[in-house]
């Protein structure tokens, strides 16, 4: 499943890891979906993450950044869009246009259109509860001797 993930995706992550938009960032991470980008959301990624405003959270973004970048699909960006009622939001678009994504995952959905050229947007809630995806289970400890 071919997934493009927001900025304010990332940055619940970081806030919450015990929250949905982690888990959705860890199956990115682990490739149980495929998370496609294009330089300009990387570009965008990482701007957000150098912002003093997130400071507190900086070593969450870089190691998530650099797991994510490792991870993810590089893809050309679709046609120009228009579509988002947040000009910047329109790379997002562009993204999943490229990637031909079946998902657009924010926590903004009032900046975008219910659906782009063929894929669906939505919050995580709405992702994990409409694909039946499971979030990641957590680490059980581990059995003493």
């Amino acid at each position: 499943m071919r997934v493009v993930l927001d900025t304010n995706v990332l940055i619940s992550a970081c806030w919450s890891p015990g929250g949905l938009e982690a888990h959705l960032v860890q199956l990115a991470i682990a490739r149980a979906v495929v998370c496609c980008v294009t330089g300009s959301v990387l570009a965008e990624y990482r701007d957000v993450a150098a912002r003093p405003k997130f400071a507190a959270r900086q070593a969450c973004f870089v190691e998530m950044l650099a797991q994510l970048e490792a991870a993810a699909e590089l893809v050309e960006p679709g046609p120009e869009a228009g579509a988002a009622t947040d000009p910047d939001d329109n790379r997002l678009l562009e993204c999943a246009a490229g990637a031909q994504a079946e998902w657009l995952i924010t926590g903004n959905l009032r900046h975008f259109p219910a659906s782009y050229a063929g894929t669906r947007i939505a919050n995580a809630r709405a992702f994990f509860t409409a694909t039946q995806a499971h979030p990641p289970a957590p680490a059980s400890p581990s059995a003493g001797p």
